[in-house]
């Protein structure tokens, strides 16, 4: 008898975080996980961006997007920065900050090309 109860309640919680685990699935995304679009932001604003979040992926276009960052430190070792000139709402020529690029010759890579 005592284990028909024991089941009893393990089914129901289980029930329940299934219930809870889909409604989660379902639920739209929050408006914080969208990319911050470039055509709608000033030049200043895009640069008090990057510059605050150090890094920050926003969208250039209908279906691109870049990733811009504020110095060499948010790159990976063996990459350079090149300054990212984008078009914003009030202007066709704005600095962002930069973007991390991987050098065309590398003292890292091996000799010889991919294998």
């Amino acid at each position: 008898m005592r284990i028909d109860r024991l089941t009893k309640a393990g089914t129901g919680l289980a029930a329940a975080a299934l219930s809870a685990l889909v409604l989660m699935t379902l639920a739209p995304q929050p408006a914080a996980a969208q990319r911050p679009d470039l055509r709608r932001m000033t030049c200043n604003q895009a640069q008090d961006l990057v510059a605050r979040r150090g890094a920050v992926v926003m969208t250039t276009g209908q279906y691109t997007y870049e990733r811009f960052v504020a110095g060499p430190r948010w790159c990976d070792y063996w990459e350079t920065v090149r300054p990212a000139q984008v078009r914003t709402r009030d202007t066709g020529r704005c600095i962002v900050g930069y973007i991390c690029e991987t050098p065309l010759f590398s003292p890292w890579e091996r000799r010889g090309g991919w294998r």
